[in-house]
């Protein structure tokens, strides 16, 4: 059996042949907890028919326990300085394909076509680089790629807010765009203590698995993401001044505002974080005639 690249001491080594120096920019984190690692390979449950998605593999920690539970393992890493270090730690494992590019500009389905073909069960399993972590899930998520879910590592304020349910503070518009996708549950809480170098905040992994169907059937998706963002652009602020400051035109279409937030039973004086994603639903289909 292959030793961990995940240790401290081994982490070391590594980042000592290399020179190897960390850029804040990027985001750069790296686990050094093997344990971890299988609990987070553990959650995405692979088999060999099994396909998986890295994001930032950094020095290749994950991707080795990725490397041995799936049948195929596509990373993408930014910093090209990481391409001989990943060449070397993964030289033990063949089924893994690095990919040089910021996953933010990458066309991912054209490289899921070419690399996974044949797999029908891919998943997202990564430590996603935290100052470009929604991006990312937005656009996984957006590109509508035929993936059952995802396993994330994240900022734990932001995992928060992901799988927060309405009514609460986290609850917003980001818990409405994942949500609408995917079922969402944090799988679990990791110390700072099993990074090299130490995040000041705290982090979560958190599990999202593909609907079969959304929560609620609309007409335009992009147009519910739209009324649900100006629902929440001053969080204080009532559902019906929201939507008069955020939809086109909307002072002047007060009353149509109005008797739509009354059609479907949703009092104009609630805020937009006590609203369901249903009700939002609801809500979007019948301003759409007037503002799409």
């Amino acid at each position: 059996m292959q030793k961990d690249i995940a240790t401290p001491l081994r982490t070391q080594e590594i980042l000592k042949k290399y020179g190897f120096s960390f850029k804040k920019s990027l985001g750069q984190n790296f686990l050094i907890d093997p344990n971890i690692l299988r609990n987070i390979v553990g959650h995405a449950d692979l088999t060999k028919t099994s396909a998986a998605i890295e994001i930032g593999p950094g020095i290749g920690a994950l991707t080795e326990h990725l490397a041995r539970a799936a049948g195929k393992v596509v990373a993408f890493e930014i910093d090209q300085r990481l391409l001989p270090v990943l060449e070397d730690t993964l030289s033990p494992y063949d089924n893994i394909d690095i990919i040089h590019s910021d996953i933010l500009e990458a066309d991912v389905t054209k490289i899921f076509q070419e690399e996974l073909a044949g797999y029908e069960d891919v998943m997202v399993v990564a430590n996603l680089p935290y100052y470009v972590t929604t991006p990312i899930l937005l656009k996984l998520i957006m590109d509508r790629l035929p993936i059952r879910g995802m396993v994330v590592m994240m900022q734990k304020e932001v995992a928060d807010r992901i799988t927060a349910s309405p009514g609460t503070k986290e609850y917003g518009s980001l818990s409405i765009a994942i949500q609408y996708y995917m079922k969402a549950e944090v799988a679990m809480i990791v110390p700072k203590t099993v990074f090299m170098p130490q995040p000041n905040v705290d982090s979560a992994v958190i599990k999202l698995t593909r609907h079969e169907t959304p929560p609620v059937s609309v007409i335009d998706e992009d147009f519910l993401f739209k009324v649900s963002r100006g629902s929440f652009v001053q969080r204080r602020k009532t559902i019906i001044n929201n939507l008069q400051t955020s939809l086109p035109n909307g002072k002047a279409k007060k009353e149509l505002i109005l008797q739509a937030l009354e059609k479907v039973n949703v009092n104009p004086m609630r805020r937009g974080e006590t609203l369901s994603i249903e009700e939002f639903g609801h809500l979007a289909d019948e301003l759409y005639p007037h503002f799409h």
